[in-house]
């Protein structure tokens, strides 16, 4: 099978509310790599360590805005390609050690069982996020699957367009995006489709509660609330 995006085709009926999934932070629960990778891109410039509340508190994209918040600057090219090499080496290193989030292969199957579909889009690139979702065996509840295949460091909004028109059948006002981070949400409203966000991952509470959309705190009260704004 090639791994080109959306090479995955799940069993979802096309007919009902919709879920796109993030990744990394949603279902992958990837955090304990994320800041163990951050802190080793920050060793690089001599910044210091960065503790889970102050990177839930600071974090944004793109990504070098995030930067801009601790260094008090925006990172010059040569600095930001230094980190993004960086955190990428050590982000593969830490990653094995983690795992799906609690309670998602019931979710996923159950919501497939519903005759509902459900996809993912990331931006965490396409050639590392295929072999992930397969490793976990859950490729079969998907009707596509995106990662990025471009640079780091974007937005979502775009993709998240792109991703919506590929899935053929699929309503984005049914549509419903689960993701940790504000940039989830703001993709989803620029497609034309709602959002959930959840807290356990990228940002902390305040910072999702500031998008305006519903924020909750497991993937379970997260299908719940994506189930109800699809019907609305």
């Amino acid at each position: 099978m090639s791994v080109g995006p959306g090479t995955f085709s799940g069993m979802g009926m096309h007919t009902d509310a919709h879920i796109v999934w993030d990744w990394n932070g949603t279902l992958f629960h990837d955090v304990d790599a994320v800041i163990g990778a951050t802190n080793a891109a920050f060793a690089e410039l001599g910044l210091e360590p960065i503790t889970l509340e102050r990177y839930r508190e600071l974090y944004c994209v793109p990504v070098p805005k995030f930067y801009e918040r601790l260094m008090g600057r925006l990172p010059t090219e040569a600095e930001w390609e230094l980190m993004d090499t960086t955190f990428h080496r050590h982000y593969t290193e830490h990653r094995v050690r983690c795992g799906l989030a609690d309670g998602v292969v019931d979710l996923l199957a159950d919501w497939t069982s519903a005759g509902r579909s459900q996809s993912i889009l990331s931006m965490y690139g396409h050639e590392d996020l295929v072999p992930l979702v397969r490793g976990f065996g859950i490729e079969a509840h998907f009707i596509r699957v995106d990662g990025r295949t471009g640079p780091s460091g974007g937005s979502k909004a775009e993709h998240m367009v792109r991703h919506l028109r590929a899935l053929a059948g699929v309503d984005p006002t049914r549509t419903v995006v689960i993701g940790d981070a504000a940039d989830d949400a703001l993709a989803a409203r620029y497609a034309g489709a709602r959002a959930v966000l959840y807290t356990g991952g990228s940002h902390g509470r305040a910072a999702l509660e500031a998008v305006g959309v519903p924020v909750v705190d497991t993937l379970r009260e997260a299908v719940a609330e994506a189930e109800r704004l699809a019907a609305a």
